[in-house]
């Protein structure tokens, strides 16, 4: 009831704006784009002589309330031509416009939503975007373009190496970063064990990563938000679009089923560099396929929805006797309405699924794992007037989690089927979320998100000795998993715990003029499953568990400062940005621990904390033939897990020692310095030239610190965790783009783009292994490197 009355509290303060808003009058429309009808994110809607004004929604909406009166209005949005128009605002007024692409365009470089003076003012910090038409410049392995790619040229953003899943936020995990298609959670983003992201640049229309300042409708991930979300398809005439790859190709076809009403998106890709293996007399195969799907309807003018899907796979395999198979599956139905000019709301109705198999026929049998949510959603935003809107929502999920299922693929195998105890949660949340000016200097963000957290019965669940499944040997200084003292049998009614979060955000933006302005967040928040991983980056092996009896959720305190610039009229830009994030309950590992087929995988986790702290710098050129930017992050990322409180036993008191002596150590994720210079030169319409350059710190690795002889063996032993790196990681790539000339007869339109990833052939470690030399007996490092200079040869099409 406390929650409750929080909320309620916190709605009440609002009331006297609620009737202040109710005195003026309201434009409000949706804002498309004129060739396909497509909602546009992001569109400024500016009254200049008020100086104020508003930017359309996720949806393409857009809504002001303003005095009586008449008023010059500019819409705008970077590669389309401005409308201005005036209007005699006596009423309640619905505006929908139609933006038309400018005829001489360069594509833009954008690392934020837009270059308006109006993001100077708004609160919103630590947030970047970047355009598809940027994601396909960037020169990347094998030539698909790629985001999760892109997203490491901007600053607080790595990654474990070359052909690693995953990527790690201001020295955070994987497994802290939300990430939504559609609003769906996908919880493996790669393809290839890292190769490739899951995401087709040619069905996405919005891409934003948000790193601090987090607003109060997401939750459930403690380090970043990536939204991503599909194009609706054209619904007034039917195109193609599509690229042919050196190992993978694309094709995507969109079109009106009901012209100006209801549109269709299809696109898949799949790679076939495997089909070349038998060639060379290898009958090994990895490749992938993925497809992505949308439906968009217009019932009138206050209603709207879509369906909307993506279904991805991987298959690796060896000789046909080892299959390994794993992927996304996400479906998303949502209802867009309009109560009225004020009042914007979304619900969702959304399905996703992460599988892994495996096929093992030397040993006979099949694995199964994974897990799925069903995720129902709301979300309404009231815009009260110029200077006032509130977003506020619930959303509930639950969750089932495979840990594994074993299934004997022969009756000779001898394999007994067996299931490992599946799990049980659900997650509830309602937030409030506030944007108000509240002067002409001062914008503020403020909100407060209250989530719930219910761990269900389960067929079995052990029971140990002074509830601790993780026990300490005072004589060998070590921890072992404890035997349970029992098993009992919860059933799926039963609440085996419950857990309860405030999570407060509140960020603010104070413009010292029009070229200036200093930002400031806090960010609180909760996250309540874990990736369970002991490698530097996740694997699709990796198993989530939720938290429950012995595993806490992770709590993290966010805190940012910021001091951003417009230089020469918004050609250049310069954003800096220092932070500090404390984590509670951030999970450890025991030395030894087993995570793979583990039913009781609390007898190897130790509830931690960790810390990371950084400055983030980022210079970018928006305008001219040449544009880009250069980011530069120096942090630290640490983890510790002291000893627990001592428990007696049989009058005996064990001190103990946790992990690493409990002392802080690097986590695998740190990086003190990441350097990531990108630039675009458009030479002239038919040929532009793009190139990026990374430098990081080689990432905290174990390497033995001595050895010892046991029986005739020698025995290798390690330091603390994670004292040693690896060699600093750096690379050069480069990439040319040519447009032949358009047949002005023809919608044809075509280029060819070459690239060279790794132009000076650097071998980069992606891991150092030690050995004995068999000739001379001395201990040799062995450095595995995944890539030299790799060249390739892109080309896309559009009709």
């Amino acid at each position: 009831m406390s929650n409750i009355r929080s909320v309620l509290f916190f709605v009440l303060l609002l009331l006297p704006f609620i009737s202040f808003s109710q005195q003026r009058f309201t434009i409000s429309g949706t804002i498309t784009e004129a060739a396909s009808n497509e909602t546009l994110i992001g569109v400024t809607v500016a009254i200049p002589e008020l100086r104020t004004g508003t930017t359309t929604n996720e949806y393409g909406f857009y809504s002001i309330s303003l005095p009586k009166g008449d008023y010059d209005i500019v819409v705008s949005y970077l590669g389309f031509e401005d409308i201005a128009q005036t209007v005699a605002l006596n009423t309640n007024k619905r505006l929908n416009f139609k933006l038309v692409e400018e005829a001489e365009q360069l594509e833009e470089v954008i690392v934020s939503e837009d270059i308006e003076r109006l993001d100077i003012r708004k609160p919103q910090m630590s947030v970047n975007a970047l355009k598809v038409q940027t994601i396909k410049k960037i020169p990347v392995v094998l030539g698909e373009a790629d985001v999760i790619k892109s997203l490491l040229l901007l600053p607080g953003v790595t990654s474990a190496g070359e052909a690693s899943s995953g990527f790690n936020v201001r020295g955070g995990a994987a497994d802290q970063n939300l990430i939504l298609l559609d609003e769906a959670t996908i919880f493996n983003s790669s393809h290839l064990f890292g190769f490739f992201s899951v995401f087709n640049p040619d069905a996405i229309k919005d891409i934003k990563l948000f790193k601090g300042g987090i607003p109060s409708r997401y939750g459930g991930r403690v380090s970043s938000v990536l939204e991503i979300f599909q194009r609706e398809g054209n619904s007034k005439e039917t195109k193609f679009t599509g690229g042919i790859g050196a190992v993978a190709s694309r094709l995507l076809v969109e079109g009106p089923i009901i012209k100006d009403r209801t549109a269709f998106l299809a696109g898949g890709r799949a790679s076939y560099a495997h089909l070349f293996l038998p060639l060379f007399d290898v009958n090994n195969k990895a490749y992938f396929y993925d497809v992505n799907t949308k439906i968009s309807h217009k019932i009138n003018d206050n209603n709207s929805i879509y369906l909307s899907g993506y279904f991805g796979r991987d298959v690796f395999s060896i000789n046909d006797s080892f299959v390994n198979v794993y992927g996304n599956a996400v479906g998303n139905f949502r209802w867009n309405h309009l109560f009225s000019e004020k009042l914007f709301s979304n619900l969702s109705l959304i399905y996703s699924d992460y599988f892994y198999g495996l096929e093992l026929d030397f040993v006979g049998f099949e694995w199964d794992s994974g897990i799925q949510n069903f995720n129902l959603k709301y979300d309404l935003k009231h815009y009260l007037n110029d200077k006032l809107q509130i977003n506020y929502g619930l959303n509930n999920i639950y969750y089932v989690f495979n840990p594994g299922k074993i299934i004997p693929n022969s009756p000779e195998s001898g394999i007994i089927e067996e299931q490992l105890t599946k799990k049980y949660a659900n997650e509830a949340a309602v937030y409030v979320d506030v944007e108000q000016k509240v002067t002409e200097n001062l914008s503020v963000n403020y909100g407060l998100r209250v989530s719930h957290f219910n761990r269900l019965g389960q067929d079995e669940l052990f029971v140990y000795q002074n509830n601790q499944p993780v026990v300490f040997d005072p004589f060998q200084l070590v921890y072992r998993e404890a035997t349970p003292i029992d098993t009992i049998n919860p059933g799926r009614g039963t609440n085996l715990s419950s857990f309860t979060n405030l999570e407060p955000r509140v960020s603010l933006a104070y413009t010292l003029n029009e070229k200036n302005s200093v930002k400031a967040s806090y960010t609180r928040l909760a996250q309540y499953l874990h990736l369970l991983s002991n490698t530097s980056s996740p694997t699709p092996l990796d198993v989530w568990t939720p938290s429950g009896p012995f595993i806490e959720p992770q709590l993290l305190d966010q805190y940012a400062l910021g001091y951003f610039r417009n230089i020469n009229n918004g050609e250049y830009a310069l954003e800096v940005e220092g932070f500090y994030k404390d984590i509670e309950n951030r999970i450890d590992y025991i030395d030894g621990a087993d995570l793979i087929a583990n039913d009781a995988i609390e007898q190897v986790i130790l509830n931690g904390e960790a810390r990371a702290y950084g400055l983030e710098f980022l210079l970018r050129k928006n305008d001219g033939r040449f544009q880009g930017w250069l980011a530069y992050t120096l942090s630290k990322s640490e983890q510790r897990t002291p000893g627990r409180a001592p428990v007696v036993d049989n009058g005996r008191s064990n001190l103990e020692t946790g992990i690493n002596f409990g002392e802080w150590y690097n986590t695998p994720y740190d990086k003190t310095h990441d350097i990531a210079l990108y630039g675009n030169y458009d030479l002239n319409d038919s040929w532009s030239f793009n190139s990026n350059f990374i430098f990081q710190t080689g990432q905290p690795t174990n390497f033995p610190v001595g050895q010892f002889e046991f029986e005739g063996l020698v025995v290798p032993f390690f330091g603390l965790r994670n004292q040693t790196r690896l060699p600093d990681y750096h690379r050069l790539d480069i990439a040319a783009t040519f447009k032949p000339k358009k047949n002005k007869n023809r919608n044809f339109q075509s280029e060819w783009i070459f690239s060279i990833y790794n132009v000076y052939n650097r071998m980069n470690a992606a891991s150092i292994n030690f050995r004995q030399n068999q000739d001379t007996g001395r201990n040799e490092a062995i450095r595995t490197s995944i890539f030299g200079v790799v060249p390739s040869i892109t080309y896309n099409f559009k009709f």
